[in-house]
């Protein structure tokens, strides 16, 4: 017996079966009624009953396995946002995050960090490897560029590194909210393992993140407010917004705001005459 949610998962399937080419995958492509995958090829790409797959298509079967939706979804070569949906119409609720280190943003993604003149913005993953930044972060921030990427990590930057320590206003406190803000980020994005031998690591480097992590306190990096001793232009006092980055649930994005209009023309030509330096 169908139902009406197994009505939407079939419809679903079959659309994005008939999208697919045959030939892609080295099925023969002649005596076809219809476009794209037959039944039986998708069942075969995933390895399940073909029969099974068939009820799924005319919405009867009951609910399907987490691990017959990634198998199907594999089959049918959906995108991580495609598979989401297939979950959400086969078990009504997402799949179970799979952490994936993020290696870099899309040129689009770049080009809205660089339009931001005055407002250091970077990318940073579930871990807070920073992957991506603007010229305000290089200048007020930190200068990411000079770093080899295993230190491009914000943790290990306020915990290890003696300028980024000393720049900030009220050092434990900044230090004790981004642990808890990290644990939170780290633990949504499923990556236990990752997790320990980061954490593992950096507790032999320093007793003081060692502590914090012990605390378990965690935080939301929604929004708040940065004060930095900046070595040339004084102290700043920048409002910062996080926001998820769409269709990259590995990604977040942090953008620095200045408060006042004036820290705001100070910030624009230090960044000038930095780049009349280079």
């Amino acid at each position: 017996m169908s139902t009406p949610l197994g009505n939407q998962l079939g419809t679903y399937l079959k659309d994005r079966r008939t999208r697919l080419d045959p030939a892609t995958f080295g099925f023969a492509t002649g005596r076809r009624r219809t476009p794209g995958l037959r039944r039986e090829e998708v069942a075969q790409r995933a390895s399940i009953s073909p029969t099974w797959y068939a009820w799924l298509e005319q919405g009867r079967g009951g609910a399907p396995s987490a691990d017959v939706l990634n198998r199907i979804a594999k089959g049918l070569m959906l995108t991580e946002p495609e598979r989401e949906h297939l979950f959400m119409l086969g078990l009504g609720h997402p799949p179970e995050v799979r952490y994936k280190a993020a290696e870099g943003v899309t040129p689009r993604l770049q080009r809205v960090l660089d339009a931001m003149e005055v407002s250091p913005a970077i990318v940073k993953t579930a871990l807070w490897d920073v992957v991506a930044w603007n010229r305000a972060a290089a200048a007020l921030l930190t200068d990411y560029g000079a770093l080899p990427p295993i230190e491009r990590n914000i943790l290990r930057l306020i915990f290890s590194n003696s300028r980024v320590r000393a720049v900030q206003e009220d050092w434990q406190s900044v230090a004790r909210f981004v642990v808890g803000a990290f644990r939170a980020d780290a633990a949504r994005a499923g990556a236990t393992a990752e997790i320990a031998q980061f954490v593992e690591e950096l507790s032999r480097l320093s007793p003081e993140f060692e502590a914090l992590w012990l605390a378990n306190d965690v935080n939301a990096y929604g929004e708040g407010l940065k004060r930095l001793h900046h070595a040339k232009l004084g102290l700043l006092e920048l409002e910062f917004s996080a926001f998820a980055v769409d269709g990259r649930p590995d990604l977040g994005m942090i953008v620095y705001n200045p408060v006042t209009s004036p820290d705001a023309d100070r910030i624009r030509t230090y960044i000038k005459s930095q780049v009349v330096l280079s």
